[in-house]
């Protein structure tokens, strides 16, 4: 028989040991024993292996039962408990929680530490972590769980098949990672600007260049209150700002307006009237008459009394000429 999938994927001490787990212990002993050998040799002849014709795999099989005898259990019966056993924790490094898996049982079942067996030892640790990993992810709100799988290098393809998710999707979760990277990135830029300056300082510098709070007390390492003192100080320089702006503008407005009545120079009051008349000549609207006033640099307050009480005009240029 042409050897399966199946066969090439598992080496034959793993075919065997899984053999022995499943037979029935009562049939691993006494006048059955032998019975059960061959029974099991030919189960793995059909799966691909040469176990009954090849006297090398057949002394194999023949051991292993033997050890499973006198240990009174399956060696996998250990270690599908060992293994069962280990937390996500245990498993961060895979190699290291294969040598402890090793230290507990190797005593009882020191062929697993054989060549021919320890990488297999070590993928089963491997597929331990990520059946833990998914398990967890699952658990994780949003895309939390997502983005732990990628953080761990878990393949892209395990993960849509472990979440159940789309392409799209997952490309959505890797932008936005991407995205944040590059914030993170700027961020760093930006905290090279204010190096060894106070915390007030630096928080305002990431503050008015749009930085997140939840970043800024992380990459800062500063306290949420510096983040309160720097909102509370550039509050005060804003107001202080407007303020500032708010008398410029009115310096503008009155400078723009010119002096008023009682400030015009009666040479400088006649100027104007006769400026404004001759306005008044060309347009009776008002705010022609106002726009053109304007560009004359007639006062505001001069140009007021001739849109709205232009006879006063007269009586201020007789007081104007004495």
């Amino acid at each position: 028989m042409t050897k399966s999938e199946a066969a090439e994927k598992k080496p034959l001490w793993l075919s065997i040991e899984e053999s022995i787990l499943a037979a029935n212990p009562q049939d691993l002993s006494g006048d059955k024993l032998e019975a059960s050998i061959q029974q099991i040799a030919g189960e793995l002849d059909n799966q691909g292996y040469n176990v009954s014709r090849h006297g090398g795999n057949l002394l194999q099989l023949r051991w292993a039962v033997g050890k499973a005898c006198k240990a009174g259990k399956p060696m996998l019966k250990d270690f599908n408990a060992a293994i069962g056993a280990f937390t996500l924790e245990d498993v961060a490094d895979p190699f290291g929680a294969t040598t402890k898996l090793l230290d507990d049982i190797g005593g009882t079942w020191p062929e697993l530490r054989s060549p021919e067996c320890r990488p297999q030892v070590v993928q089963f640790v491997q597929k331990t972590k990520l059946d833990l990993l998914i398990a967890k992810a699952k658990s994780l709100p949003g895309d939390e769980g997502i983005r732990m799988l990628l953080g761990e290098k878990v393949a892209s393809g395990v993960i849509l098949d472990a979440m159940e998710i789309t392409d799209e999707k997952l490309n959505q979760v890797k932008e936005a990672i991407k995205q944040e990277l590059a914030e993170r990135a700027r961020v760093a830029k930006l905290l090279e600007a204010v190096e060894g300056k106070a915390d007030e300082e630096k928080v305002k510098h990431l503050l008015e260049n749009d930085v997140a709070e939840e970043l800024i007390i992380e990459m800062a390492k500063v306290d949420p209150s510096a983040i309160d003192a720097a909102k509370k100080a550039m509050e005060e320089e804003i107001k202080e700002k407007q303020r500032l702006a708010e008398e410029e503008a009115a310096r503008k407005k009155k400078e723009a307006e010119g002096p008023s009545l009682e400030d015009i120079s009666s040479d400088d009051m006649l100027a104007y009237i006769e400026s404004i008349r001759e306005i008044m000549e060309f347009s009776d609207v008002e705010k022609e008459i106002r726009t053109m006033c304007e560009q004359s640099s007639i006062p505001k307050a001069l140009v007021d009394i001739a849109v709205s009480e232009p006879d006063k005009l007269d009586e201020l240029e007789k007081k104007a000429e004495g």
